[in-house]
């Protein structure tokens, strides 16, 4: 009986899987659901989709919304999509989508837009609800040297025959960026900036800045202005320290070379004095030479003595007393 009992049990347990198994090759729920729902799809198809790896519900569901919507759409293109890595569900409600909001958009395109790595369905929304893009601060300078630091608010709508190809917000803020920069830097004052803030607005709305982007520009807003430095008087005091280390350096050249000559004139005059020096050692020894040669008698040397001493004392009475 334990034996008999056991392989009951072993054959509820195959039998189970087994129809487990069957359903889980052959969704006969989800055949029944789109068979209800209007959308014709064979059997035999959805259990090659199990083969191929493909998500029969996925294909049913989208299918189903399809359908519902009034958009004729085909599966072996949707399973054609889900291979190649897209999202099946995202094209489906981005198609829904425009087809409500009156958006001209086809199979082909949604498709395109979602492979390049856009959400489709979130481009669509945009194109019925603007996206608001806040800028980062971006400061200028107005020809007065004033510096301003303005915020802006963009509008921007998805263009969707620019999402495959189109640069990304990126681009738009940068390009915003560049354009306001521009306007206040061609102001004569940053006065009239802060009096007419809109002026940056017109001057950057008329350079087409949503050329070859994926959004559509509506209306570019200034949200704030601020006064920051005053960068002309800052590099005017900066090139007039720069002209003072100048001139301090040029001024220290000249010192040291004043200083090397001194030093240089100091050596000469020690070097002239060493010649008299070695001169005068030559006196005694050529007056010894005349007393030899009997051309110097002892009588002028005498003389010669005299004048000496008295030369010496003229200039001793001649120089000052020292107190």
């Amino acid at each position: 009986m334990d034996l008999q009992a056991g392989m009951i049990v072993l054959i509820v347990f195959v039998s189970l899987f087994a129809i487990w198994l069957l359903f889980y090759f052959i969704p006969v729920g989800l055949w029944f659901s789109a068979l209800v729902s209007g959308v014709r799809i064979s059997l035999l198809q959805l259990v090659l989709m199990r083969w191929r790896k493909v998500p029969p519900s996925v294909i049913v569901s989208s299918m189903i919304e399809s359908t519902k919507a009034g958009l004729s759409l085909n599966p072996n293109e949707l399973e054609a999509h889900y291979l190649a890595g897209g999202n099946v569900t995202s094209v489906v409600h981005a198609l829904v989508s425009a087809q409500k909001a009156n958006i001209l958009l086809d199979f082909k395109m949604a498709t395109a837009i979602d492979l390049a790595g856009r959400d489709v369905f979130e481009a669509v929304q945009m194109s019925v609800n603007p996206k608001v893009i806040n800028t980062p601060p971006v400061a200028a300078v107005a020809k007065d040297g004033i510096q301003l630091i303005a915020k802006a608010r963009v509008t921007v709508r998805a263009n969707i025959k620019q999402l495959v190809g189109g640069a990304g917000e990126e681009t738009v803020l940068a390009r915003v960026g560049e354009g306001i920069v521009s306007s206040i830097g061609s102001a004569a004052s940053h006065k009239i900036v802060l009096e007419n803030p809109d002026s940056i607005s017109r001057v950057v709305l008329e350079k087409g800045l949503d050329a070859g982007t994926a959004f559509e520009i509506l209306s570019i807003d200034i949200a704030d202005i601020d006064v920051g430095k005053n960068i002309g008087a800052q590099l005017q005091m900066d090139q007039a320290q720069a002209d003072k280390n100048i001139a301090q350096a040029k001024a220290e050249e000249r010192r040291a070379m004043a200083v090397a000559l001194e030093q240089e004139n100091k050596a000469k005059a020690q070097d002239a004095r060493a010649k008299v020096i070695l001169a005068e050692a030559e006196v005694p020894l050529a007056m010894a030479e005349a007393f030899r040669n009997g051309n110097l008698g002892i009588m002028d040397y005498y003389k010669m003595k005299n004048i000496m001493a008295d030369t010496q004392m003229r200039e001793t009475i001649a120089k000052p007393e020292k107190k």
